[in-house]
């Protein structure tokens, strides 16, 4: 498709290794020498205080991606890789909306809830612990049912690099 844009989105529910896979992608990406650009969806919906008309800040998040999206490709990328919780097919939807042309492909990363209940305990404290322990499940059992991906990763006891390297292969398979 002419004027198409590869967007890769690696999702699943939180703790399952989103940003830190993302990075890894990325970095392959770098050492193959191909022009992109990565964004962890999160930091560009951080905020305080949250509105109540903007559940966790989609709208914020997909309004500042369109503006820095068109900054990245000034700069020469021609593809974008993104850390982000995708719910629905209205969530990618929304990243088409701010990405003209955007060609996305959707890597879910699945781990047991036990592995996603030990990563969220080595990294969140206080509220955030409670809040991120009860939101896991929920976010698996929606993915699960709404098989919204492209390819589906099955993330517990292997490398991160190993899975970066499985999403690349998948997505850009003639590099």
């Amino acid at each position: 498709m002419p004027g198409s844009v590869p967007v890769l989105i690696v999702t699943g529910p939180v703790g399952v290794g989103k940003t830190t896979v993302a990075q890894a992608v990325s970095d392959l990406l770098a050492q193959a020498d191909l022009a992109h650009a990565y964004v962890d969806i999160d930091i560009l919906r951080w905020h305080y205080p949250a509105r109540p008309d903007d559940r966790f800040s989609a709208r914020l998040g997909m309004k500042n991606l369109a503006a820095i999206w068109t900054n990245y490709q000034e700069y020469g990328a021609s593809r974008l890789v993104v850390a982000d919780v995708i719910e629905t097919r209205e969530d990618l939807d929304r990243y088409r909306t701010a990405i003209p042309g955007a060609d996305i492909f959707l890597a879910r990363l699945r781990a047991p809830l036990e592995t996603l209940a030990q990563r969220i305990r080595q990294r969140e404290t206080g509220s955030s612990l409670e809040w991120h322990l009860e939101r896991a499940p929920v976010l698996a059992a929606l993915m699960d049912r709404n098989r919204l991906e492209d390819q589906l990763v099955e993330t517990d006891s292997k490398p991160v690099m190993q899975i970066a390297e499985e999403i690349l292969v998948a997505w850009l398979p003639n590099r």
